[in-house]
């Protein structure tokens, strides 16, 4: 079975950082596109950041100079480093690992920007 596990949320004050990371179990992940989406209450799931297998990556348009995503293939890891944190980021964030059709999500780390 498939396992992504996120975890380093929990609660910053606007302008800090933190680092997120994702643990992938049984799959090839070097093999994947992985990326991470959020989502606040009310408002739809987005992506926020994605990385390829040849380590190409993209950046929503709210996030870019602040986060950066990477991947370490030999530890079957993602990360997403954020920094300059404002309450808009304010979210549950989920890993995805996909290498379609396989589209793998993880429970989601829970984000809070708040003084």
């Amino acid at each position: 079975q498939v396992q992504l596990v996120e975890s380093g949320g929990g609660l910053v004050q606007p302008g800090g950082s933190l680092r997120l990371s994702c643990a992938a179990s049984t799959i090839i992940f070097s093999r994947y596109i992985m990326g991470w989406y959020r989502q606040a209450p009310g408002k739809q799931r987005e992506l926020v950041a994605q990385i390829t297998r040849y380590y190409s990556t993209t950046y929503a348009d709210s996030v870019k100079g602040r986060f950066t995503i990477s991947r370490d293939d030999a530890k079957n890891t993602l990360y997403l480093q954020m920094n300059s944190l404002k309450p808009e980021d304010t979210a549950l964030y989920y890993c995805r690992a996909l290498d379609s059709p396989r589209d793998y999500w993880g429970q989601g780390t829970q984000v809070t920007v708040s003084s």
